[in-house]
């Protein structure tokens, strides 16, 4: 259904630093810098990308918006989170752990990246 995700970013070496660490803690490379200074992450099928607006406008987060990763396992999520929040991300919501959604048992860990864009680490248990 989806063919990739964009966020945007006021500041592209200080998400670099954040998502790069997040991707590390879920398997994955560092982003590949496209000659627009765009980054680029392509991970088990899905692409994430940041840039800064191309309206020259600053970035902003979507309030009710949430990006979800999927993890291989509760301990990826846990690693995933760790190193958002040592990367400048903040911790939002219940602290990472199983919950009851709608599709099953799920283990969940949220995040604001530096920008303030919400992410999610999804384990389907």
């Amino acid at each position: 259904m989806f063919s990739h995700v964009m966020v945007g970013s006021n500041d592209i070496d200080r998400s670099k630093k954040f998502y790069d660490a997040l991707f590390a803690a879920m398997g994955g490379n560092p982003a590949i810098v496209d000659p627009k200074g765009r980054l680029i992450y392509i991970h088990n099928d899905g692409m994430f990308l940041v840039s800064k607006p191309i309206d020259g406008e600053a970035a902003c987060h979507a309030n009710g918006g949430t990006i979800g990763f999927n993890v291989d396992n509760p301990e990826q999520a846990d690693a995933w989170h760790a190193a958002g929040v040592a990367n400048g991300g903040k911790s939002i919501e219940d602290p990472p752990g199983a919950r009851e959604g709608g599709h099953g048992k799920l283990y969940l860990a949220y995040l604001r990246d530096p920008d303030g864009n919400k992410l999610c680490a999804t384990y389907r248990m």
